[in-house]
């Protein structure tokens, strides 16, 4: 084994490996952004006497979170008390035919800055001009899943395309140290026509990349889905070949039956449990649960800044767990360990980077955050024992400002809970000068067009 160029110690360490292990006093050795030994600091250090210590005594260190699902903007609290469809038609949709590709880039600056200081160390973006996203990335320091928002359909000219799309990828594609990937996206299938639909298969197979679209978020959709194709939305997917895509990543499926939660367990079909967005557009809450029971990898996302009003993926593990038990009405539903593991590595399972991040353990990339154990939230604090609490207090109690130091490829970006890798008084600052335009001209348009809803007469 190479000698570390760091070892990186805490109060606790977890690992999230498949026992969950937990260490009292454990390190993490790390050589090039690599994890290359995991076990006690007294340990590491005596087999690397050399080796800097970089010491955190009142922190839990465990793997950075995996946003499965967000979309970078800016309209936090202007899109509010609307159910889905109306809030896509007033607020959305005509943001999307607005947008600039300069707008686009500052709100991927704020997205992926609010999100590394939380812990967040990777974020499955699906957003627009994703060229200025991934330049974000480099800078910023995050892992990045970049999903173009794709309209493949004359009604839906206003987004971005599948050329955009296949160049994204030809330029971006692993690329920044490996830590950009590319996927396939779709807004929706009912944003794309039958050609569309199926180049973005072609696509995927061809890049050998993953396919993200919406589906199941509303009851309507249900509905829509039967009147065109009749049928449930996941055999229309299915017929149409997505499930035949490398790995196909579904946002929301809020409203699968318990057939469909057994046709996607079949094949490399995962979701992305979103569930503050679900309870505050009043979609309804997915059946989590029996996804896990059936295998199905589940991460966790937050959406959007605007239907949840932030990316605090530690806030969306407590409203996971809480909706759970709702759902079922059982308090022993969502237990706190399946949380955690779907905001990481089952997150990482879900995008298809298990193998690369989502656990501290030898061979995987050094994505690891520490977070505050000295706080009241956190106290008292049991990491081991007859009354070890420390997976329930990091479900139930801890906040994204409890994060002190988010590292990703070993690679410090917050330290003290300050961003290292760019002037967050900067980035706010863009945001307070291009978000007016961006509204005034929405406001214009929407002044000279009629709004109409999707699956009436016309698409907006």
């Amino acid at each position: 084994m190479s000698a570390p160029d760091l070892i990186l110690a805490g109060g606790h360490l977890l690992t999230m490996d498949a026992e969950n292990t937990v260490l009292v006093n454990g390190a993490v050795a790390i050589s090039n952004g690599e994890i290359i030994a995991v076990g006690t600091r007294a340990d590491l250090t005596a087999r690397h006497p050399d080796a800097p210590v970089k010491d955190l005594p009142h922190t839990v260190l465990m793997p950075g979170l995996v946003n499965a699902h967000a979309h970078s903007g800016f309209l936090r609290g202007t899109a509010e008390h609307l159910p889905v469809w109306d809030w896509l038609t007033l607020h959305i949709n005509p943001m999307h035919r607005m947008l600039q590709p300069h707008e686009a880039k500052a709100a991927s600056k704020l997205a992926y800055a609010e999100s590394v200081l939380g812990g967040t160390t990777t974020i499955v973006d699906m957003w627009r001009y994703m060229d200025g996203s991934a330049e974000v990335t480099e800078t910023i320091g995050n892992r990045l899943v970049a999903v173009p928002y794709v309209g493949e359909h004359p009604d839906y000219d206003y987004f971005d395309t599948l050329d955009m799309n296949e160049k994204l990828i030809e330029d971006w594609h692993r690329k920044a140290d490996g830590r950009v990937n590319v996927w396939v996206g779709l807004e929706h299938l009912f944003y794309s026509d039958e050609a569309g639909q199926k180049r973005a298969i072609d696509m995927a197979k061809k890049y050998n990349t993953g396919f993200h679209t919406h589906c199941s978020e509303a009851e309507i959709e249900v509905a829509e889905f039967k009147t065109r194709y009749g049928k449930k939305p996941m055999q229309v997917l299915n017929d149409l070949g997505f499930f035949e895509t490398p790995r196909c990543l579904l946002a929301h499926a809020v409203w699968l039956d318990s057939d469909e939660v057994e046709l996607i367990s079949k094949y490399p079909v995962s979701v992305a449990h979103n569930p503050v967005s679900n309870m505050k557009l009043a979609s309804g809450i997915a059946r989590i649960g029996e996804m896990l029971e059936a295998d199905v990898a589940v991460g966790i996302g937050t959406d959007g800044e605007k239907e949840n009003n932030n990316f605090d993926m530690f806030e969306e593990m407590k409203v996971a767990s809480l909706l759970g038990k709702l759902k079922d009405r059982d308090a022993a539903a969502m237990d706190s360990w399946d949380v955690l593991r779907m905001a990481t590595i089952g997150g990482a399972r879900a995008i298809g980077l298990d193998h690369e991040i989502g656990s501290i353990e030898v061979g995987k990339r050094a994505d690891i955050i520490a977070v505050r154990a000295d706080t009241p939230r956190m106290t008292p604090l049991f990491g081991s024992g007859p009354w070890f609490n420390l997976q329930h207090n990091l479900v139930h109690a801890v906040r994204g400002s409890d994060v002190a130091m988010t590292m990703v490829d070993g690679k410090v970006l917050v330290e003290d809970g300050e961003l290292q890798t760019g002037d967050l008084s900067e980035i706010i600052k863009e945001i307070h000068q291009v978000a007016p335009p961006l509204f005034e001209r929405r406001a214009a348009w929407l002044a000279e067009n009629e709004s109409v809803q999707w699956g009436t007469e016309g698409k907006v």
